[in-house]
């Protein structure tokens, strides 16, 4: 399987630690974005376990016209390097139209195509031609051998650092359902597998002007996936979800993130997948 070099230090993928990807849903603002990414990475240090923050600058696709959105694309790419400055972390963030792709990947270290965005060719295309790590949300709505099509299409625009990362598929109205037959299948199109525990307990659009969700089974799915063997742990992270401006329902409290993160390194460290014929 293909190594994902994010950065001199850190690669995911077969042989690499299991890294997390985590942080806000969206920039809220400077302050309480740097003190999340601060926090987070000062547990992750402790637990010697890679750190890729996350954090989106626009929420373009939220359900109500209405609905807090995030920074302006010009002050998010500002707060992001603020935290490469003050915190040398790697970032992770989501891109929504072509033009983004380029001045988004002069800061970040990968670009993230939105689960909606992920059959989008030419956004596909964009971020591949940036040079820099694609992570690409399968779709609620595909299998997961279908995301076969989105790596030849990433790999005809020129990009080699791919990550694949499953966040649950539709399950009727309103409702995710998480097949972890998913993970091993997507691991044999040949690149790393990210789990997102926290998307995938999303209710999507069940309180009608938003998404609710689960945020209590987050910590059952996320150990489940590592027991699975994915390659990396995706979950937005706040200090107190029910006053977050975006997908509180299921984001996981920050109280409970250290906890949660031995639980799932112990996993780690004692795995071992059988191979059955």
């Amino acid at each position: 399987m293909t190594i994902a070099q994010i950065t001199e230090t850190i690669a995911i993928g077969d042989g690499q630690p299991l890294a997390l990807i985590g942080g806000l849903c969206v920039i809220e603002s400077e302050n309480s974005t740097l003190r999340i990414a601060e926090s987070i990475q000062s547990i992750c240090y402790r637990h010697n376990i890679p750190f890729i923050f996350k954090s989106s600058f626009d929420k373009a696709n939220r359900t109500s016209i209405h609905s807090f959105r995030g920074q302006s694309f010009d002050e998010g790419l500002r707060i992001f390097s603020k935290i490469k400055e003050n915190l040398g972390l790697p970032i992770l963030t989501d891109i929504h139209e072509c033009n983004q792709a380029l001045p988004i990947a002069e800061i970040v270290d990968i670009l993230q195509i939105p689960a909606f965005l992920c059959r989008q060719t030419d956004l596909l295309l964009a971020a591949a031609a940036t040079g820099r790590t694609v992570n690409v949300k399968k779709g609620q709505f595909l299998a997961p051998l279908d995301m076969k099509s989105i790596i030849q299409k990433l790999e005809f625009g020129g990009a080699s650092n791919i990550i694949l990362t499953e966040r649950g598929t539709c399950f009727g109205y309103n409702n995710l359902v998480v097949d972890f037959r998913s993970l091993p299948q997507m691991k044999q199109l040949g690149y790393p597998i990210v789990f997102d525990a926290t998307h995938s307990v999303q209710t999507p659009s069940s309180k009608g002007d938003a998404s609710g969700g689960q945020r209590e089974f987050i910590p059952f799915l996320a150990k489940a996936a590592t027991a699975v063997g994915i390659d990396a742990l995706f979950m937005e992270i706040h200090e107190n979800p029910d006053t977050a401006l975006s997908d509180g329902s299921n984001m996981l409290p920050l109280n409970v993130l250290e906890r949660l993160l031995k639980q799932v390194k112990n996993i780690r460290c004692s795995l071992e997948i059988p191979n059955i014929d």
